[in-house]
């Protein structure tokens, strides 16, 4: 009995549409499906495309690495109970603060994240990766507020693997300062908060990220590794939200981002 395969998509057509729509934000529909992705493979060989078209349109090379749906009020938000990662974009990338246009984005939410930067490669291995095995390439942590952009009609309807290939909702980030002696934390139990205008509107803790932060840099190393990739020296990581996303609406609105003993960041809009 023969089997039906389903028809190859046009990897270089979904880039396209998908780095022209971050160039310019709106709501999009679905993709067409002659060019929608299907699978994880496909997500991420959409990824490099889409970066090459952002970077030629001057928002400069990828610098490292967001992950997403990392804890589960992130999951249970999203709908998606697995870890997705994307780019992040050197022109994307702020440090302390950023003032920023809602007219810029099709619906802009920050997140609460603890961000690392490697030291060292993490190079390809027979054995999988740990948080263990990763932590001697870190370097240091920060705080981030990751700025997310839902440029969807309904992200539901998109596909997960659309989304992935989208650098799952990545707009950029807003970094605090470097914390070289960050091995003095205990990542597991340092508290993230998020304010907008000045009032909590969540809260969490790093243990809420795959049990620990650094499962979540060793998740994306074996997900390098299967390709026969390696992250590298320099590269930076959001390793999650602590916080659901929180979408503020108004011009004039001030979301701060604070993470126990690595500092605050703040996004005015």
């Amino acid at each position: 009995m023969s089997t039906v395969s389903s028809p190859t998509p046009d990897i270089s057509g979904a880039a396209e549409v998908l780095a022209k729509n971050r160039l310019s934000p709106r709501a999009m529909e679905p993709l067409d499906q002659r060019i929608r992705p299907v699978s994880a493979d496909d997500a991420l060989a959409i990824q490099p495309l889409i970066h090459a078209r952002l970077e030629a349109a001057g928002l400069g090379a990828r610098v490292g690495y967001k992950i997403g749906c990392t804890t589960q009020v992130m999951q249970e938000f999203l709908n998606i109970q697995q870890p997705c990662t994307g780019g992040i974009m050197a022109g994307t990338v702020y440090h302390h603060q950023a003032a920023l246009r809602l007219t810029d984005f099709a619906r802009i939410g920050l997140e609460c994240e603890i961000a690392v930067r490697l030291g060292a490669d993490l190079d390809v291995n027979d054995a999988a990766h740990t948080r263990e095995s990763v932590r001697h390439a870190i370097d240091t942590c920060m705080v981030a507020a990751e700025i997310v952009d839902d440029r969807y009609m309904d992200f539901r309807a998109m596909g997960t693997p659309t989304l992935m290939a989208d650098d799952f909702f990545g707009a950029g980030c807003v970094l605090g300062d470097p914390v070289t002696a960050w091995r003095d934390l205990d990542l597991q139990s340092i508290e993230g908060r998020t304010l907008l205008n000045g009032v909590e509107v969540g809260r969490g803790i790093g243990a809420d990220v795959l049990g620990h932060p650094l499962e979540a840099v060793a998740w994306l190393a074996n997900l390098k590794n299967a390709a026969g990739e390696r992250l590298k020296a320099g590269e930076i990581i959001l390793t999650g939200s602590l916080v659901e996303s929180k979408w503020p609406e108004n011009e004039g609105d001030v979301v701060d981002v604070e993470i126990g003993g690595l500092g605050s960041v703040r996004v005015m809009l």
